[in-house]
């Protein structure tokens, strides 16, 4: 099989995925002498790029049902994957951390903290609450793929995953360019916030899961230097807002499920201190972006792989 052969059988989320892994590769290679894990890194994601081209050309080609549903689900993987390798990457690049920019944005805009400002109004059931709700993210995701996958066209469904991994890719270019830790180590003591936002029942729970997923550790001396540098902008935003506008577009029975729990985890990503204000407010414009480019971006490759297909024929 030709490479446009293989360039047509791959869907708008192939697409912009091995360009964006193309895009780690190339920065893994300026930046070597800084990542000390460059060479795994570019063999692990040339090794992705090779299982979505497979994957691609078996769900085509083959049709078989397991090939096509990993073809269809395995981007909810993949954004995991990429997230966790930002990690290795971020801080080794740019290590400087943009925390104080962002606070001051917030004070000249608000005359405060807001994280500090509403700490007033902390309360265990809201904290729960909103714990839970903040934690809800991630299953906003498969509530929307699951619905679309069993009552909508299969195009619909990838137009969704498209929208979604592009917008997460947007979200990651964001924490190269100003990497950042949040309010919960810089304006309170990180060390004290299951003292100053106690939950009920499961927050504790919650919170601990959420912080190994961004590598803080068990022990937590020495937090601020080794989590994940993802605050600007608010991923959780931008996604989230995403999700709930895909939720509308395609009328779905969980709209609102996804809208009353998505403005909940809005809510919790300031008063839970994960984000300042200013990067709910880039999570939402980038939100937009994603949105609107993305309808062209996937008008675009629809029509490019057309083209190639009909050449070929």
């Amino acid at each position: 099989m030709n490479a446009r052969k293989l360039l047509s059988l791959l869907s708008p989320a192939d697409f912009v995925s091995i360009v964006f892994l193309l895009f780690l590769i190339a920065l893994n290679l300026i930046f070597f002498a800084r990542v000390p894990q460059w060479l795994e890194l570019v063999a692990i994601n040339v090794a992705v790029i090779v299982v979505v081209l497979f994957l691609a050309w078996g769900a085509e080609e083959k049709k078989t049902r397991l090939l096509i549903g990993l073809h269809r689900w395995y981007c909810y993987l993949i954004i995991i994957f990429i997230f966790k390798e930002l990690y290795l990457m971020v801080r080794p690049i740019h290590p400087r951390d943009y925390d104080q920019v962002l606070i001051a944005i917030d004070r000249w805009v608000f005359g405060v903290n807001p994280t500090q400002w509403m700490a007033q109004f902390a309360h265990p059931v809201v904290t729960e609450i909103l714990q839970i709700a903040y934690f809800s993210y991630y299953i906003l995701f498969i509530i929307l793929g699951v619905e679309l996958y069993r009552r909508y066209a299969i195009e619909d469904f990838d137009k969704a995953a498209f929208m979604i991994v592009y917008g997460f890719y947007l979200s990651y270019l964001g924490y190269f360019l100003l990497p950042g830790v949040g309010p919960r180590f810089t304006l309170h003591d990180f060390s004290l916030l299951e003292t100053e936002l106690p939950g009920v029942f499961l927050t504790n729970t919650l919170r601990a899961i959420i912080n190994a997923g961004e590598s803080i550790p068990q022990i937590r001396d020495h937090a601020i230097d080794l989590v994940q540098r993802d605050v600007f902008p608010s991923g959780h935003t931008q996604l989230t807002i995403i999700v709930m506008t895909l939720g509308f577009r395609y009328r779905l029975k969980a709209r609102w499920l996804l809208l009353s729990l998505g403005s909940l985890l809005i809510l919790a990503t300031m008063y839970l201190r994960y984000h300042y204000v200013v990067d709910l407010v880039a999570g939402a414009l980038l939100a937009w972006f994603t949105v609107w480019s993305g309808d062209k971006l996937e008008v675009w490759w629809r029509g490019t792989t057309r083209r190639l297909q009909e050449e070929e024929s």
